[in-house]
């Protein structure tokens, strides 16, 4: 156990900080401050010593340097059991500083505001994240607070424990102080190497989420993002790996509609999907596109849920469901099961980068954010030209088969999906997984259209869409065999059009 006899207090946010600063004075604590925490501290009545009557020098240069100075650092990094640091401390009249609670300037949330860059630069800490440094090497002797998120765990110990702390607390807080500190630098590099001028992969979450189980129940796992800002859940049992997954994939999807959609989807692809005038059509047509893969499904839609919609949804068991809104009898309605996860979706936005873990290291790319068909990335190659109502089918099926995995085929008619073929190892196997699955929940498939998510190495993709009643195609070109495709479209009355865009979905 060390007694806390002195402390350095500077920090940008005061929430929080009054109880604990009453307690050290209770006890004697002898504490150094800076400029509002300063002011912070004697406005409560309690006694503090500027830093600046410490080092004998002014804050100066707009603030810039205010505690970088070596009768601060030097009394926070002197080893107590050290006799020569000892001499020295004395020899140059340094004080011993046991306890540092300091944070950092908002610099996140300052990029995040949009703010001016001379505004950002100047949220980029100096003083703030050398104390916590040193006071997190020197743990042996020091408590380092690096945050407000520590302040009621250092609450605790200094109130029950008569402000001493154990050697296992202070290693504690100092891996507190370096997540906070690293965390900090990679958000700051991050903003300059925004032009990805260096090739360095640095990502920091500070936030932890343990999630129900991984993908199977005998793994664990952990979601490391802030939740919170994302959705609200509002009912149901904890969140799997599973569930996440699928969660990331359906927003993926509904992102891409802005009309009335509805969308179900299991194991990360849609196996019902209808855009219609009202939420609650969308919603009977989407689960007539596959009510039996349905069950179990993750849901998720772009408008308010509602009484009427609720009820129908009610009548399937899922596991979760993802809107924008629910009125209060809706909400009432679907928590009438008590492990049915229900989120309330706020703020999508994400990185437009992606990466997962791959053999030793980290895979990183861009986000696929276009969809062929839309803003005129479309080009017709047969003699049939669509239509304007084929088309609108062909842009909904592509942006279907975009969020499907590869191999990937989609029928869609009247902006609803009838059925796809899904992670084949063929296209061709896709395409008649399709047609089967179509065929079994009674779907014609006579003027639907079709959606591949890759080119058509020969023909016979096409010439078997044709036999099930497909009468125009989407898809990216690029196979050196294309013309094949094209004159069997040609002499059989089909439309295609080719994107240039390739969506494979591994």
């Amino acid at each position: 156990m060390k007694k806390i006899k002195s402390a350095l207090i500077s920090v940008y946010y005061k929430d929080g900080l009054e109880p604990i600063v009453r307690r050290l004075a209770a006890d004697g604590v002898k504490i150094y401050s800076t400029g509002g925490t300063l002011s912070f501290i004697e406005g409560l009545g309690l006694a503090a010593t500027a830093v600046e009557d410490l080092t004998g020098y002014p804050s100066i240069l707009g603030g810039r340097v205010k505690t970088l100075h070596p009768k601060v650092f030097g009394g926070i990094l002197a080893r107590r059991d050290n006799a020569q640091d000892g001499q020295q401390m004395g020899q140059y009249e340094i004080p011993e500083i046991d306890l540092v609670i300091v944070d950092l300037y908002p610099f996140e949330q300052t990029v995040a505001s949009g703010a001016e860059e001379q505004a950002i630069i100047e949220k980029i800490d100096i003083g703030g994240i050398s104390l916590i440094r040193a006071a997190a090497k020197n743990f042996k002797d020091v408590v380092i607070v690096p945050s407000v998120e520590q302040y009621a765990e250092l609450l605790e110990i200094i109130t029950s424990q008569q402000c001493s702390t154990t050697l296992e607390q202070r290693r504690r807080f100092a891996a507190y102080a370096f997540n906070v500190s690293s965390h900090y630098d990679a958000a700051i590099f991050n903003y300059f190497n925004l032009q990805e001028q260096l090739s360095v992969f640095k990502r920091s979450f500070a936030n932890g989420t343990v999630l129900r189980y991984g993908e199977n129940p005998h793994q664990n796992a952990t979601f490391f993002g802030d939740i919170d800002r994302m959705f609200d859940k509002l009912n149901g049992k904890d969140i799997s790996y599973n569930n996440m997954l699928d969660i990331d994939a359906a927003i993926n999807l509904i992102e891409e509609f802005t009309e009335p959609t509805f969308a179900i989807l299991k194991h990360n692809n849609a196996c019902g999907v209808a855009t219609r005038p009202t939420l609650l059509e969308a919603w009977k047509d989407a689960l007539s596109g596959d009510p039996v893969s349905a069950f179990g499904g993750v849901l998720i839609c772009n408008r308010e849920v509602d009484a009427a919609t609720a009820e129908e949804i009610n009548k399937l068991f899922f596991e979760v469901i993802l809107a924008p809104a629910y009125s209060a009898e809706a909400l009432e309605i679907l928590k009438s099961k008590k492990n049915r996860i229900i989120l309330l979706l706020k703020d999508t936005t994400r990185c437009n980068k992606q990466f997962r873990s791959l053999l030793n290291g980290v895979a990183v790319q861009d986000r696929d954010l276009k969809v062929g068909g839309i803003d005129g990335e479309v080009r017709s190659v047969t003699e049939k030209q669509v239509t304007d109502e084929q088309m609108a089918d062909l842009i909904f099926a592509n942006k279907l088969v975009k969020q499907s995995k590869s191999n990937a085929i989609v029928f869609a008619k009247n902006g609803m999906l009838l059925a796809s073929g899904i992670g084949q190892t063929s296209r061709v196997d896709a395409l008649k997984q399709a047609v089967a699955k179509a065929h079994s929940f009674g779907f014609d498939l006579k003027g639907a259209v079709m959606a591949s998510d890759a080119f058509f190495p020969f023909s016979d993709c096409v010439e078997l869409a044709h036999e099930a009643g497909v009468n125009a195609v989407i898809a990216p070109g690029g196979s050196i065999r294309d013309q094949e495709s094209i004159d069997y479209c040609n002499a059989n009355g089909m439309a295609m059009v080719f994107t240039g865009l390739r969506h494979f979905k591994h």
